[in-house]
């Protein structure tokens, strides 16, 4: 199998061409026929064609793994001190460690931080299962508030109602590639004195008011997973400023090994607890060449993102989310709007279905949101219920957390959440085009999809 070229795109497409884009969208114009019979019931579909592939990669990649190969060393050496160094200063950050993936950049950050058994974490129930289960692996308790309906965000307005003294931090999620309303939030870590891990495992490169995701806070974490935006098959990633804390980062992913001045240099090889979380040398060389790629990969989704934000709408049912004004830059993990079915006319299953059938590999959430909002899945009873948390937490702390686990916004939302993943939007405008002829074919004959 040949590579795929992914700068093959910076040399048939200007910046100054895709700025543009990204102003305003290019009129669109329904041919006729578009809507004919639906290739569901045997009809001509409106793309035959696959959209782009993931991960891309190319000759660069090839060249950057062979030496590692024949060097023998293969583990954390030197190469991933690059790796980091170049990734700390593309997103515009003092220091960055690489870690096996992003549940561990989270559960390493928090550890760091100093959230332990008793404590309490902020966070959205709109997310993937990592994030709570990193903030239980620490024996703290995951507070969750609910989501602005609009920006499928955690809603910050909402914060300060749940805190109490035992309330350590808040883990704000950058879901799907948008941004949380960081103003907010910083503001109240201030004024309460709490610490923010900044959960940015979808979000490489967004930016709120010119600062990358992931920078904002105390600590910022990736994921660097097969299917992130950027990737090495495995990996993760913490971002931050102060030394000392990275250096605890650092100390805790390598067994509590001595990292820096300012851990006891008299209490043994390993004076804190520890665990094994070290990238690999070859995971590190991928993600040398992966990041020279990530800019204008970034901009051709948010090209491709605005453009359908400014035709999905005019369909009955559509409704994209959006971002707050803040937000400059949208990574776009995942290209989400919400399906009503009542304004549509069918229900998501069969239009999920319908579109397939039309060459449009729409999903219902990612897979990533399991089909429920994470606060219902069983894993939040079992981690309650088990003996630690019944002596770390008491009954009545624990009763009134489990009659707080009702949150309407995000549950109502992955009943409607439909989208496309970020590799979707790698492609030309057409490729746009096509999801929207496809979506209009399918509401146009949705009168022969009922029942």
């Amino acid at each position: 199998m040949k590579p795929q070229t992914r700068r093959k795109f910076l040399a048939t497409t200007g910046a100054g061409t895709l700025l543009t884009l990204v102003s305003g969208a290019v009129p669109f114009h329904i041919k006729k026929g578009d809507s004919d019979k639906l290739a569901l019931f045997g009809g001509i579909p409106i793309r035959d064609k696959k959209f782009p592939s993931w991960p891309v990669w190319d000759e660069q990649d090839e060249t950057a793994v062979i030496p590692v190969l024949r060097s023998g060393v293969w583990s954390r050496a030197n190469v991933t001190t690059r790796a980091e160094q170049k990734f700390a200063k593309l997103m515009g950050s003092k220091y960055c460690l690489l870690t096996t993936n992003g549940t561990n950049a989270l559960i390493t950050s928090l550890r760091a931080l100093g959230i332990e058994g008793g404590d309490e974490v902020i966070t959205t129930p709109y997310t993937f299962v990592a994030t709570v289960d990193a903030i239980f692996l620490n024996n703290a308790l995951p507070v969750f508030v609910d989501i602005d309906p609009e920006t499928w965000q955690m809603n910050a307005d909402l914060i300060e109602k749940s805190l109490n003294k035992d309330t350590k931090a808040l883990l704000p999620v950058h879901i799907l590639g948008g941004m949380c309303d960081m103003d907010k939030i910083i503001a109240i870590a201030k004024k309460y004195d709490l610490k923010v891990i900044e959960d940015a495992c979808e979000a490489h490169m967004a930016e709120w008011d010119g600062k990358k995701a992931g920078t904002i806070g105390d600590l910022g974490c990736f994921s660097l997973q097969n299917g992130k935006q950027m990737t090495c098959g495995e990996g993760g990633a913490i971002l931050g400023n102060d030394e000392r804390i990275m250096d605890l980062c650092y100390s805790f992913h390598n067994f509590g090994r001595i990292r820096g001045r300012f851990m006891p240099q008299d209490k043994g090889a390993s004076p804190i607890l520890g665990t094994k979380a070290r990238i690999t040398e070859f995971q590190a060389s991928i993600l040398m060449t992966q990041m020279d790629s990530i800019e204008s990969e970034t901009l051709r989704r948010q090209v491709n993102s605005n453009y359908l934000n400014s035709k999905l709408p005019e369909i009955p049912g559509i409704i994209p989310r959006k971002d707050y004004s803040h937000t400059n830059r949208v990574s776009c993990y995942f290209y989400g709007f919400r399906f009503k079915e009542k304004e549509f006319g069918i229900s998501r299953e069969m239009f999920i279905k319908a579109l397939k059938a039309e060459g449009i590999p729409a999903d219902d959430g990612l897979g990533v949101i399991e089909k429920n909002s994470i606060h219902q899945e069983g894993l939040v009873e079992s981690v309650i219920s088990s003996r630690t948390f019944k002596k770390l937490y008491s009954k009545k702390r624990l009763d009134a957390y489990r009659s707080s686990l009702h949150l309407p916004e995000s549950e109502q939302l992955v009943k409607e959440t439909v989208g496309f993943k970020h590799y979707n939007l790698l492609g030309p405008t057409s490729d746009m085009d096509d999801i929207y002829k496809a979506i209009l074919k399918v509401y146009e004959n949705r009168d022969k999809l009922r029942g």
